[in-house]
Formats: structure tokens, C-alpha cells, sequence
């Protein structure tokens, strides 16, 4: 025992004894490793009259540091002082000395002492809750007061949440009920507040040795509660109820039976003359039970009951009632349970509906808010799942995540929630392949498995959630520990699940389909047998009329169709399109899955056909993928998927059949609903990744069926998606604004609002907060809701006489319309099957067909290798190097470094046999088509023409095509004019749309930044701009310039709006990941084009990026022009030159020189101090003639011009 010290002196003033009661010990020491742990069993206290040897109290752990006594200690009022100590469970005594002064006036206070051993460190917390009288006798009075105070307690831990506070209520109630008779009359009372703690304490903590003592205690209640009593009702419904939260946490279907058989009897004990909200409560409680039942055991006509009781108990509670919310609230868990069950809409409609209201009337900070919101997130999600709705699921995330942010950690309620949140995280990855989805998902599925206790009845759905999410990020990721971790999940999923529970069979049907997919990637035979094996068990163990039923059918199809690819048994396959046919079947018109059935059983039976050539089977196939393609409902990417396969199995087996041309019209109508405009612009653009080539190969049947004007039509809606879209939200809105000028305000201000969103929005990250991700949900939301009042404008506009066809992809006669009137523009197609080019000419109504039957896709990627190569092997791919020894030993590149060897031989080397394969098989035949002859450029002007190249061609120069070797040298340059245009339409809306240019605006800007941090240095800009300076201000044009850390980005946009044209001499930086990103890189930060886009420029006109890989685009968004210049044209640029790979200073410097100089010299004086880019094309030709006669053509002096190259009209 520790030396004892001074002795406490108790105050007598008040003549009054004292009674400490809450009495805990706390370890408040930090527990290292070096420190003895410790396991306390006694309170010894001495100096109390009534034992003179001492008296010693239990002490009880309610947590690994902290340990409390059931009992009080009574102080008389002539005590002067105690002693206490503390023992461990060793014998050990760690004594010390408390001076516990008493406490007037402020009974109720808790008050904690330190104390302090040499090895660790202690503290005793203890309140004085009331003041005894000397005067009391009998527990009577002290059991009142042991009562009071325990309710006070509960009271106060409904207000704070601290658990000390809840303890310390079980404490006194426990005291309480031990000093009553069993014949008390209180006792009831007393054990139905106790019971009350406990259950507060279970829903708080999730112990089950207190929804256990809650359930004991009710018993008791109703066991000592005679028959009649009015009170009987109100025992057997609060049994009933912890009996049913008891199931909830352990799956006892004993004490959800025993529940309702409690709560029935409650229902039929209240006579009907009662209070009609004590019925409604009731009746409630009864139909939540039901509920739980039913999710347990799958008998619908336990919903149906729940259902029925719980909309009578809403129909008694008048508005404004506190309880409405919560019976609105389990009215919706069960109609959407229903729903689940049979599918009928009209049921999780309704869910929706009472459950919005449950939200709506619960306050702010109310306990069960989270519970409500957690609820109709659920409800939302199943919504999503029947019909598709992409604002379903957005709502969905949307609530979970607030229900998720106001629930404390710890609360047992919360890995519900979490699960709840990544279920639908996970449901629209499923849709929209967003890879931070799953990634969220996973992050919440795991946190939920991390804080479920071992036993908990919702572990076995965690965990087979969980190993739904490793499998859906696995199709993505192709990572064999992703797989192998869903299957375990999955697995301990179903060895968790009873027998006889409603969800085995979706556990065993998921874990199935990991199988099947472990299969696919390692074909391993056994997966795929016990996949079968799985998949069967979860059909055999589903109800009938199962709104799952389906989905396990289509399942199970699906692995017998993997067994028959590897083993090629005819049985396989004929069960396999059986049980097929019958999940189609099985599932209603309407249904979001349907499609999803339709395509698996197409698929199944074209496989068939393979092995068979049954024409049954091959029309059986195209049935099913026209079906499935055609629905109005389901996935986009599934409907797609079956009109491409549609497609496909036409063009192979009837290469001639009139469905040909509906299947692409499908497909690619299909492409506006996978990157629609409720997505930002970079999630479109990753979407789109998907459909690369589609529009390509459309154009190529429809040229196979003497179709160019189909061809045209379907590039034309196929390519540059993204920037069509920005350009329709900038569509001018002359006519409709004098039809209705309330309609074109409202359209203009939802593009104006759409294209902000759609530009602005932060990307998702798992690291961040959840108030961070719930703004981006909200902002999500938002954009959705934008979209949908945008498409809703649109069919208004549509109704109206003469605006049917507003901003629809246009007809091939509406395209050739509008057409350039100085040259022809020439689309270029090339698919795997053939080559040809469209030519677009003024006065013709259709395009001219110019078949190419010497080039191929083969060719075209594999000239592109080989100049990508090349440029590799002379570092002209790599930016921020010294210097390009072709122009000058001092000059410095743009995204260059030193090249060995400078000049040469002309030699056949392989650039040069990449330009004469251009200029034979592709440019030539076309010039030729078009009747155009080689001219004297000396004499004469070069017409224009505006080349339109698809897929790999688009990285190739056909400006520069030609025979380089020689004694007959010719190329591109000695015929046309060339300039690019990433669609047809960029160029078509300017002549339709050639609106004049503000004049104050006229003039010209210049910047040079030749030291941005992190890149190479450029001197040569400042050279450039000084000299385009100079030379503006001697022929009196408007001209302003700003170099290197004199300019900020924000001065930079100010300039781009107040200038008509702008030239930007620095370092350019091409995001192939995140084409938004790609930027301009100035002293004082950069300017990315997703800024640029932002701002609204009615006044651009020439944008000159002497920077690197401006026009370089991105192998896989090749039909979206994904690069620096193309987004400058679609910022409002009417014409922008820019740059193929980068390029030497020096060469920057003497090309721009004399771009500008060709420009100032054919200006019309009628533009005063005005400066426009309308020569721009030609005056690019003419500085790359200059440059090129300076040079030789070798193959360096061909990569150090043939770059350059213009967009635009």
C-alpha cells in the first residue's frame, strides 16, 4: 500500500449527508509499451462509521481504461474524512488519499481528481447528486432518488452523446431496481427505465450484452404485469421492438417471431376507443417487424402486411405529429422492400415520395435524420437500377453521403451507412466506368467490414458487397488480387449466411460471377465449373415471382457459355440460351436489365450459330441485339454494345442488308447518352475513349453501300463530340430570339450555366474529405438537373414550326449548304475494311465519292509509327532541350534537344517514303478527282482546301505530302493551299455564322515567355516578338506586348478579350490524360485550355502558338482532336496556327517573321489601325515556302517546316 497522506476533511456546514454517486477510475496515462497493464477489481473506502475495518465496492470495466462501482457512497454529515484505495485483480493495493470537498448548489457535476502511482497515472471521477436529509429512513426515498437521478442521466446522454453519461444512468437504475421488493409497485417502472438505458447504450455502442439486459428486463415487465392492466399494451410493444433490434444485429428469426407475436398482441390489446397516435405507433412497430421478417425469409405476404399496418399508422397521425416522420419513413423501407421483391415501379415510387417527406419534416440534428436519409438513398438506388434514371443515382450518393457525415464514429448504426454509400458509388461506376467510383466504394466497404462487430447479422452483406466492388475494379484493372480478394469475401459471405436466409442466393450468385471472371483471365476450368455450381444453387434456392430471379438466370447463362467456349459441349449452350430466354422472360417491359438479358442471350445464340451455321440461330442472334439496341430503357453502353454487335454480324453474314444503316443510326445515337452533357468535359472525353472508330466504321459501310451522304452525316455526328457539343451551348440564337425571346434567354442562360459546370468542376479524389465530396455530389447534382432542363428547352424549341431540326445533328443537304466558296474541304475515311475521301465543293449537293483503294488502315498506323518514331529518335517529341542544330548551333528548340548530324544527303530515308506514301496513295488521287493542277506559285495563288483526316491519318501531314527525291520533286505545296478543320461543321457554322469584328477590337497581342520555370530556356521568343513587334508598329497596327514575368495569367485573358488576335511565342504542354490540362507555360503560372474555354471571346480571330505539339493529338481519342489548337478553334478562334511536334527556335523565329510580314504587306487599309487573320492560311504558306527554300530537303530540314501547320476558315 502506498504511504497514506493528510486525511480528506469533510465541510459540515450543512448538516446533511452526501451521496457520491458515477463513481469511475480512468487510466489517463499514455499506455506504452513500457508501462504494466492493469486489470482493477475493488474500491476500498475507509473512515465510515458503519465499518470501522472498511467497506470495499466491485468495480466493473466498461472499457480497456476505465472501470465504475454499481454502488454509492452515503457520507454523513459528521465524517471529517476517507480514505480510498484501489485494488487489482493480483491483491495489489494502489492506495491514495482524495480530499473531496462537498459540492453546494451544483449536485450533478461531475468532478475528477488525479492521483498518481509511480508506474502509471490515475483519476477518480465522482458527482454528488443529491443531498440526503439525516432525517430520511428506509430506502424509499433513495430508491425515488437513485431513479431520478438515472433518468436525469439518460436524459442528459440524449443531449450530449458521452457515453459517461448513459453509464453512469445504468448505474443508478441498476441500484434502484436491486433495493426494490419484487412486490413494489415501482418496480416496472424502475425496470422499464432500466431496460430503456440499456437499449440507449446498445444503439449507441452496439454491445449485445446490453440489448440482451434490455430484453430481460422488458420480460420481467410483462411477466409481472397482469392481464387488463392499461399498461400491458405499452410492455409487450417494447419488448417487441428490442426483440426486433435483436434480430437485427444477430438474424435470429426466434426473435423476430417472438417480436411480432409480442407487437400482435399489443396491436389487439389497445382497445379502439384508445388514442389514435398510441394505436398508429403500434401498429407501425408491428408493420417494421413484418418488414424485417420478410427481408429475412422473402414471404411477400409479410410485406404486405407491414405494408398495410404501416399505412394505417400513417393515416392516423395528423401533421405536424413528432412521430410522422419516423412511420413515413419505415412506410417507405417496406414498399421499397416490396418493390425488390416484385418490381412493380409504382412501389419505390411511393417509397421515394413518403420518405422525401420523412426527411423534409425531421429537423436538422434530430438522431434518426441519418437513419431517414440512409433510407431514401436505398429507395433512389433501386429506382436507378429499374429504369437507369442517371439522376437517381446522383440523388442516391447525395443523401448517403449526408446521413454518413452527420453519424459519429462508433455509432453502430454507421457501417450500414457506409455500405449503403458504396453500393452506390458502385452502381454508377457500373454505369458510367468512372474509376474514383469504385475506388470510393471500396474505400466505404472496407471501413464498414473494418467497424462491424464479429456475429453482426449485416456482416455477411458487407462482405459480399465488398467482394462485388474488388470484382467490378478487376474488369477494370485486369489485377488477379483483386479478383482473388472478391472471392474470399464472398465466400465468407456465404459461409456466414444461414441456410434458410432471403439473401444467400444474391450472395452465391456474386460469387459466382467472380468465379466465372478468375475463369476468363487465368482459365483455370475449375473456376468455371464451380461458378456453374454456385450459380445454379443461387437459381434453385430463389423464390418464384423473385424480382432477382432474372439476374441469376442471366448469371448462370453466362457460365455455361464460358464452358462451352472452352470445351465446346453443345449442352452447355443449349442450357445455356435456355435459362436465358427464360431471365428474358421473367422480366418486364420497361425494366433497366432487360437490354443487358437481351444482348447475353444474343450473344449466346450467335455463338451457337458459329458452331452450328444454323441461319435460324444468325437471325435469332440479330433479333436479340436489334431488340436489345433499340429498347428506350437500361445501360447506354449496354444498348451500344448490341447495336455495334447488331452492326457487326450485318456487315459480316449480309453485308448489303437495308438494317445496316439503322443499326449505325442507333449506335451513334447512342454516343450522345454515354458522354452527355450531365458529365464534365473530361469525364465525356474518357467515355468516348470507347466509341473510338465508330463513326469510321459506319462511314465505311455506308461508302461499301454507295452511301457518301450517309458517310458524311454519320463523321460528322461520330467525331469532335465534345467540341459540337460546347459549340451547340454557344449556338447563336437570332432566329429563335425573334420567334420567342423568352425561350432563347432561358436556353442561353442553361448553355451558359452547362458549359461552366461541365469546365469548373474539381475531379473526385479518395483523399478528401466527405464535405469535400458531398460539394462535388451537390455539384454533380446540379449538372444533372442542368442537363435535363437543357434537353427539356430543346423539345420545346423542336415543337415549334421551322425549328424541328434545331441543334440536331444535321443532313448531308443541310452540310453542303454552307460551304467555303474558296476551296474544297476534303474528309478523309479510313476504316479496316476500305479508304476514301468525301470532297465537299460549293454548288454541290452531295458529296463527290473518291474511293482510295491503294491506302489502308494499315498503311496509315504505320506511318505513323514510323514518323512517330523518327520524331522519338530525334528527340522531337521531348520538350525542354537546348537546341536544333538543323537552323543554327546557337538556337534553342521548343521541346528539342541536339540531333546528331545536321543536313546530309537527300536520301530515301523513312520520312521521306512516309510523304510519298501520303502523296501516292491519298493526296494525288484526290487533287487529281478534283481537277486541280500544279500552278506557279511564283505567279500565281494556290487555291484553298481543307483537309478533314480521320482516325490515324489525323497524325499524319498530308499539307507536306509529296516526292522529296529526285529529279521531278513535288508535293502538296505545289497544288492547294492547306489548312485543317477537326470537322466539317467547325468550318461550315463560320460561313454560316460569319458575324464582323468589333473594331475596336482589331489588333494584335504578343507575349514571350522565354524562362517558364521548369522549362527549358527559349531566347529566341523574345527575338520573335520584338521583331513581329516592330514591325506591326511600323505599319501602324494596333499592337500590344507582354514578356516574361511582366505578365500574369490574368493579364493574359484580359488581353485575349481585348485583342482580335493574339500570338503566343513560349512553351506549349499537351495533357494526353487530361486534354482540359493542356496549357501554355508563361513565367507567372500557365493558362490551361480549360481556362480559355471558360471565357467568353466574341471577338477571336487568330491565334498564332509558336509553342510545341499544339496540334499533336491522342492515339486514343483520335476523332476528337483532343489538342491546343483544336481548342482554341472551339474557344472561338475563327483560325489558329499551330504546331505538329516541336519546334526549333530559331526556324519559330523565322517562320513567324515572315508569316506576319506576309500579313502587314496584303492588309487592306480600309481596317485603320485593325489587324485580322483572314491571309492567315496563306500567309502560312508563304513563311513555309520561304523557310523550306532556305533549307534543302533532307529528312532533318522536312521535320523542321513541315510542323507548322493552320486551322480553321
Amino acid at each position: 500500500m502506498m504511504e497514506q497522506q493528510d486525511s480528506l476533511v469533510i465541510d459540515d456546514q450543512y448538516g446533511a449527508s452526501e451521496l457520491y454517486t458515477g463513481i469511475v477510475v480512468e487510466r489517463t496515462d499514455d499506455m506504452v509499451e513500457y508501462r504494466p497493464s492493469l486489470n482493477l477489481e475493488e474500491l476500498w473506502v475507509f473512515g465510515l462509521p458503519d465499518f470501522p475495518q472498511g467497506t470495499s465496492f466491485a468495480l466493473l470495466e466498461v472499457s480497456p481504461r476505465r472501470w465504475a462501482t454499481a454502488n454509492y457512497i452515503e457520507l454523513p454529515a459528521t465524517i471529517e474524512a476517507i480514505d480510498l484505495i484501489v485494488k487489482s485483480d493480483e491483491g495489489e493495493a494502489l492506495g491514495f488519499l482524495l480530499r473531496i470537498p462537498k459540492i453546494p448548489h451544483e449536485y450533478g457535476r461531475p468532478e475528477k481528481m488525479e492521483m498518481f502511482d509511480g508506474r502509471m497515472q490515475l483519476s477518480i471521477l465522482r458527482e454528488v447528486e443529491e443531498e440526503l436529509s439525516e432525517s430520511s429512513e428506509g430506502d424509499d426515498d433513495l430508491v425515488s432518488q437513485l431513479n431520478e437521478v438515472g433518468v436525469a442521466r439518460l436524459h442528459a446522454f440524449e443531449q450530449t452523446g458521452e457515453l459517461a453519461d448513459i453509464n453512469d444512468g445504468i448505474l443508478m437504475l441498476q441500484q434502484a431496481v436491486d433495493l426494490t421488493h419484487q412486490d413494489d409497485d415501482d418496480l416496472l417502472t424502475l425496470l422499464n427505465n432500466l431496460a430503456g438505458c440499456f437499449m440507449r447504450r446498445f444503439q449507441r455502442t452496439g454491445d449485445l450484452s446490453d440489448i440482451t439486459e434490455a430484453i430481460s428486463g422488458q420480460k420481467r415487465v410483462v411477466e409481472h404485469t397482469p392481464q387488463g392492466h392499461a399498461n400491458l399494451p405499452r410492455h409487450l410493444t417494447n419488448l417487441g421492438c428490442t426483440l426486433m433490434r435483436r434480430f437485427q444485429r444477430t438474424g435470429q428469426l426466434s426473435d423476430i417471431n417472438e417480436a411480432i407475436s409480442q407487437q400482435r398482441r399489443a396491436v389487439e390489446l389497445t382497445p379502439p376507443e384508445c388514442d389514435g397516435e398510441l394505436l398508429a405507433d403500434r401498429l407501425s412497430n408491428l408493420g417494421g417487424s413484418f418488414t424485417c421478417r420478410f427481408n429475412r425469409t422473402g414471404e411477400v405476404s409479410d410485406i404486405t402486411e407491414a405494408i398495410l399496418l404501416q399505412q394505417r399508422a400513417v393515416k392516423l397521425t395528423p401533421q405536424g405529429h413528432a412521430s410522422l416522420p419516423s412511420y413515413l419513413n419505415i412506410l417507405g423501407v417496406s414498399l421499397n422492400s416490396r418493390f425488390e421483391r416484385t418490381g412493380d415501379l409504382s412501389d419505390v415510387t411511393e417509397a421515394i415520395s413518403v420518405q422525401q417527406r420523412a426527411v423534409k419534416l425531421t429537423p436538422q440534428g434530430h438522431a434518426d435524420l441519418p437513419s431517414y436519409l440512409s433510407n431514401v438513398g436505398g429507395s433512389f438506388m433501386s429506382r436507378f437500377e429499374r429504369t437507369g434514371e442517371a439522376s437517381d443515382i446522383i440523388e442516391a450518393i447525395s443523401v448517403h453521403q449526408r446521413a454518413v457525415e452527420i453519424t459519429p464514429q462508433g455509432h453502430p448504426a454507421l457501417p450500414s451507412y457506409l455500405n449503403n454509400l458504396g453500393s452506390a458509388f458502385m452502381r454508377r461506376f457500373q454505369r458510367t466506368g468512372e474509376l474514383s467510383d469504385i475506388a470510393e466504394a471500396i474505400s466505404m466497404l472496407q471501413r464498414a467490414v473494418k467497424h462491424t462487430l464479429p456475429g453482426h447479422a449485416s456482416l455477411h452483406m458487407f462482405l459480399s458487397n465488398l467482394g462485388g466492388l474488388f470484382m467490378c475494379r478487376f474488369e477494370q484493372t485486369d489485377d488477379l488480387s483483386d479478383v482473388a480478394e472478391a472471392i474470399s469475401a464472398q465466400q465468407m459471405a456465404v459461409g456466414l449466411t444461414p441456410q434458410d436466409h432471403v439473401s444467400l442466393p444474391g450472395y452465391l450468385n456474386n460469387l459466382g460471377c467472380s468465379f466465372r471472371g478468375r475463369f476468363e483471365r487465368t482459365g483455370e476450368l475449375s473456376d468455371v465449373t464451380e461458378a456453374i455450381s454456385v450459380h445454379k444453387r443461387a437459381v434453385k434456392l430463389a423464390p418464384q415471382g423473385h424480382a432477382a430471379l432474372p439476374s441469376y438466370l442471366n448469371s448462370l447463362g453466362g457460365s455455361l457459355i464460358r464452358r462451352f467456349e472452352e470445351m465446346d459441349e453443345l449442352s452447355d449452350i443449349t442450357e445455356a440460351i435456355s435459362v436465358q430466354q427464360t431471365a428474358v422472360r421473367l422480366t418486364p417491359q420497361g425494366h433497366a436489365s432487360l437490354p443487358t438479358y437481351l444482348l447475353v442471350l444474343g450473344a449466346s445464340i450467335y455463338s451457337r450459330f458459329i458452331s452450328t451455321g444454323s441461319d435460324a440461330d444468325l437471325g435469332g442472334a440479330i433479333c436479340q441485339y436489334k431488340s436489345a439496341a433499340i429498347s428506350t430503357v437500361g445501360s447506354p453502353k449496354i444498348r451500344l454494345d448490341a447495336a455495334r454487335r447488331w452492326a457487326d454480324v450485318l456487315l459480316e453474314h449480309d453485308p448489303h442488308s437495308p438494317d445496316i444503316i439503322p443499326s449505325f443510326d442507333t449506335a451513334l445515337g447512342l454516343v450522345a447518352l454515354i458522354a452527355g452533357l450531365e458529365q464534365t468535359v473530361r469525364g465525356r472525353f474518357t467515355q468516348l475513349e470507347k466509341t473510338t472508330g465508330l463513326a469510321l466504321q459506319a462511314a465505311s459501310a455506308a461508302c461499301a453501300l454507295d452511301r457518301a451522304d450517309k458517310a458524311l452525316e454519320w463523321l460528322e455526328q461520330g467525331r469532335c463530340f465534345v467540341w459540337s457539343q460546347l459549340n451547340n451551348l454557344r449556338t447563336p440564337l437570332d432566329e429563335l430570339r425573334a420567334h420567342n425571346p423568352d425561350l432563347a434567354r432561358s436556353i442561353a442562360d442553361i448553355a451558359r450555366q452547362l458549359e461552366n459546370a461541365g469546365s469548373s468542376r474539381e475531379q473526385f479524389q479518395v483523399s478528401m474529405s466527405m464535405a469535400e465530396k458531398m460539394t462535388l455530389e451537390e455539384e454533380a447534382r446540379a449538372q444533372s438537373d442542368l442537363a435535363r432542363q437543357w434537353n427539356d428547352l430543346l423539345e420545346t424549341t423542336r415543337a415549334i414550326p421551322g425549328f424541328e431540326s434545331f441543334l440536331t445533328p444535321p443532313p448531308c443537304h443541310i452540310i453542303m449548304q454552307n460551304l467555303p466558296d474558296l476551296g474544297p474541304i476534303v474528309v478523309i475515311n479510313i476504316d479496316e475494311n476500305r479508304c476514301d475521301a468525301l470532297t465537299l465543293m460549293d454548288g454541290l449537293h452531295e458529296p463527290l465519292h473518291v474511293p482510295l483503294p491503294n491506302f489502308s488502315l494499315g498503311k496509315a498506323t504505320e506511318y505513323r509509327d514510323t514518323l512517330a518514331s523518327q520524331l522519338r529518335s530525334r528527340h522531337l517529341r521531348v520538350r525542354q532541350e537546348e537546341y536544333n542544330p538543323i537552323i543554327t548551333d546557337e538556337s534553342s528548340a521548343r521541346g528539342m534537344r541536339p540531333a546528331p548530324g545536321a543536313g546530309g544527303s537527300i536520301a530515301d530515308t523513312p520520312v521521306h517514303r512516309v510523304l510519298r506514301g501520303l502523296w501516292e496513295d491519298v493526296v494525288k488521287p484526290i487533287l487529281d478527282a478534283l481537277g486541280f493542277s500544279r500552278i506557279d506559285t511564283a505567279s500565281e495563288v494556290p487555291p484553298r482546301l481543307w483537309w478533314c483526316p480521320t482516325g490515324p491519318l489525323s497524325f499524319l501531314p498530308l499539307h507536306a505530302a509529296g516526292v522529296y527525291c529526285g529529279t521531278n520533286p513535288e508535293s502538296t505545296l505545289d497544288y492547294v493551299v492547306s489548312s485543317y478543320t477537326p470537322s466539317v461543321t467547325a468550318i461550315t457554322d463560320r460561313v454560316k455564322n460569319c458575324s464582323s469584328i468589333n473594331a475596336k477590337a482589331l489588333g494584335l497581342f504578343l507575349t514571350s515567355q522565354p524562362n517558364a520555370p521548369d522549362a527549358s530556356s527559349i531566347p529566341g521568343t523574345t527575338t520573335e516578338v520584338q521583331a513581329i513587334f516592330s514591325a506591326a508598329k511600323e505599319r501602324r497596327v494596333r499592337v500590344e506586348k507582354l514578356e516574361g514575368d511582366a505578365m500574369k495569367v490574368s493579364d493574359c485573358l484580359e488581353r485575349m478579350q481585348d485583342f482580335s488576335s493574339i500570338h503566343f511565342a513560349c512553351h506549349g504542354s499537351q495533357n494526353a490524360a487530361e486534354p482540359l490540362q493542356s496549357r501554355f507555360l508563361f513565367h507567372q503560372g500557365s493558362l490551361s485550355l480549360q481556362t480559355i474555354l471558360q471565357y467568353n471571346l466574341p471577338n477571336a480571330d487568330l491565334a498564332f502558338l509558336s509553342a510545341c505539339q499544339t496540334s499533336t493529338g491522342e492515339a486514343k481519342l483520335s476523332d476528337e482532336a483532343v489538342h491546343l489548337t483544336a481548342g482554341m478553334l472551339a474557344a472561338g478562334y475563327r483560325r489558329v496556327v499551330g504546331t505538329m511536334w516541336s519546334i526549333g527556335d530559331k526556324a519559330a523565329q523565322e517562320l513567324a517573321t515572315a508569316f506576319y510580314e506576309y500579313l502587314f504587306t496584303h492588309r487592306d487599309d480600309t481596317t485603320g489601325l485593325g489587324f485580322n487573320g483572314t491571309l492567315s492560311a496563306h500567309a502560312l504558306h508563304h513563311a513555309t515556302q520561304q523557310l523550306r527554300c532556305r533549307l534543302n530537303d533532307s529528312e532533318l530540314s522536312l521535320l523542321t517546316w513541315v510542323p507548322f501547320v493552320h486551322f480553321g476558315y
